[in-house]
């Protein structure tokens, strides 16, 4: 089984992207769906232990929760020491059902693949990727989003031109969703007919 991780800074279309894939007949990996099922689910007496007053006893406030850990790089690393674990392991639960499966491909939808230093743990990464200016304006038209916001989470992400450069496909969202959907199937293809260099042994 080939997987593929999926990746992209935020705002640039990676999720309208995952889900291309999806109607290709693809099965895809949400690791931020995973993150909002913990949040209500195995993860949030762990959260609140650790952040106390940032859930009701039943699921995470994540507006409390990332306005506790924004910009304390210690804070972020405990909620991560909580969270990582329990997302590898519904990874793991994906991976291990789409091979019993008989899944030929399989896509891992990881925002933070490079940051985590996680691109040797699939077989090929695609970046999606757009302008600045694009990604700007995107990012800056969601409901809560303000500029120290968008500037705090550009912070922990590794800039764009680089991941581009780390990229084994790149899908660019600035031209369009019918090209977009286009490179997606290129993609499909390529990997099927084994056209490409496997990243891990």
């Amino acid at each position: 089984m080939i997987i593929l991780g999926l990746t992209g800074s935020i705002g640039m279309g990676k999720s309208t992207t995952a889900e291309m894939f999806r109607q290709a007949g693809i099965k895809v990996y949400d690791a931020d769906a995973t993150v909002h099922t913990l949040y209500s689910g195995a993860a949030t007496r762990l959260v609140e232990a650790a952040f106390p007053g940032t859930s009701d006893g039943t699921m995470v406030d994540r507006k409390k929760l990332g306005d506790r850990v924004l910009g304390d790089k210690d804070a972020l690393k405990r909620l991560e020491a909580i969270i990582h674990p329990l997302v590898h392991a519904e990874q793991q639960k994906f991976l291990d059902a789409a091979r019993k499966a008989g899944a030929k491909l399989v896509v891992l939808d990881i925002p933070l693949l490079f940051e985590g230093g996680r691109e040797n743990t699939v077989d090929a990464v695609i970046v999606v990727t757009a302008s600045e200016n694009t990604q700007r304006e995107r990012v800056l038209a969601r409901p809560g989003m303000t500029k120290e916001r968008f500037e705090s989470i550009l912070e922990k992400q590794i800039p764009d031109a680089i991941k581009r450069q780390k990229a084994d496909f790149l899908i660019d969202t600035d031209m369009g969703m019918d090209a977009a959907k286009a490179k997606v199937s290129e993609i499909i293809q390529s990997v099927s007919d084994g056209k490409f260099q496997k990243r891990k042994s």
